[in-house]
């Protein structure tokens, strides 16, 4: 059987599931917030166009403002200085956003220290436990904070030093940007980086070193829990926004039961 009927088949079957790993995306859905001095993302908001109404008798539909990197989505090189010559959004090859996944679990640790930093020996101590990350596929940071989404507050877990979320040291970043095979990160926190990177060298060096390397990010993800360790397979769909540095995505997975 050709593979494509095959997977029509396991789909049909119920043997291959497809799993949501997209948050709703609503005035509700957290934001990342930066220092006052800089500029901010905007909220999610629907504008009513009509709604079987004198405006449209017969139809519902509404505009929306967003930012691109609100809620669920996809960072594109060109997101970061460090890869400003690279791809934006629309330019980023489909075959690009469809890959093997490897969903590396350190729920654990994040529960015991929201400030937990994953290392390269982590990595490696997994791919001996399992198989090498994948060739061209995403590697998924699995660390719970998918449950704190429904409150803003509890999602950034901010006080006066600034926000406290799990992500990668800046020596993981650049090893995974530079030395690893796969082309993207997926988190389910509010950004790529560890909520403390602001303080890092260099500063945010998830987005630094992951975009310079024409690399890509997927943030605020749910559902990793439902991933095996290995065998899923992601297909991230942004918008295809011309000179967009990113764009909200509908992120799927499929997975072999």
């Amino acid at each position: 059987m050709a593979a494509l009927s095959m997977l029509v088949a396991g789909l049909a079957s119920g043997s291959v599931e497809v799993v949501d790993l997209t948050a709703p995306l609503s005035s509700d859905t957290p934001l990342l917030e930066l220092p006052e001095q800089f500029g901010q993302t905007a909220r999610f908001e629907l504008e009513l166009i009509s709604r079987y109404d004198d405006a449209g008798p017969a139809w519902y539909w509404n505009n929306f403002r967003t930012g691109e990197h609100t809620g669920t989505h996809f960072d594109a090189p060109i997101h970061w200085i460090t890869g400003q010559d690279g791809e934006d959004v629309a330019s980023v090859p489909p075959s690009n956003l469809v890959g093997p996944a490897a969903v590396l679990d350190f729920s654990a640790e994040a529960g015991e220290n929201p400030d937990f930093l994953v290392e390269i020996d982590h990595i490696k101590a997994w791919e001996k436990q399992h198989v090498p990350l994948p060739d061209r596929g995403w590697l998924l940071v699995r660390t719970g904070w998918d449950a704190r989404a429904h409150s803003q507050e509890e999602f950034l877990n901010a006080d006066e030093n600034g926000p406290h979320t799990p992500g990668l040291s800046a020596e993981c970043a650049q090893w995974v940007a530079q030395e690893s095979p796969v082309i993207g990160m997926g988190v389910e926190t509010v950004g790529s980086d560890a909520g403390a990177a602001a303080t890092f060298d260099p500063m945010f060096p998830c987005h630094s070193f992951m975009h310079g390397a024409g690399k890509y990010g997927l943030t605020q993800l749910r559902n990793l829990d439902r991933l095996p360790p290995t065998g899923a397979v992601l297909i991230a769909s942004p918008l295809r926004i011309v000179n967009g540095s990113g764009s909200p995505a509908r992120v799927l997975a499929l997975v072999e039961r």
